[in-house]
């Protein structure tokens, strides 16, 4: 197979010649993996799709924020009241599950971030 002709390193102002998009020396670091990576495989497993999802939004099958302002909206989405961070009993705990609509769901977890944000940032 033939090599890639060798090019200048894509970072402004670095003459080095390289066959990759940068020279080792302005190569981009990879991207910090974020501490929910590990356990948001957790949504991928046999009891959160064939059991607690399912079992979930057949006993509440409407969004329960929109039930709040008298709306019948059928839930999508289902939320883990108490956010689990990791923690395994709290994400199978059905006590800690809750029906919403994706609307519903983007809102709560954007509120949910911008906190966490805010509580790191005061770190």
């Amino acid at each position: 197979m033939a090599l890639k002709s060798l090019r200048p390193c894509r970072h402004p102002g670095c003459p080095e010649l390289t066959r990759e998009g940068y020279c080792p020396k302005h190569k981009p670091k990879p991207a910090a993996r974020r501490a929910s990576a590990e356990h948001h495989a957790w949504y991928g497993l046999d009891i959160w799709t064939d059991d607690l999802r399912p079992a979930q939004l057949l006993r509440e099958p409407f969004c329960r924020e929109c039930a709040k302002h008298g709306e019948r909206v059928r839930a999508t989405v289902v939320d883990h009241v108490k956010p689990h961070r990791g923690d395994w009993a709290l994400f199978v705990d059905t006590a800690n599950h809750q029906s919403l609509c994706k609307h519903h769901h983007d809102q709560k977890t954007a509120r949910e971030q911008a906190e966490e944000r805010r509580k790191m940032a005061r770190i």
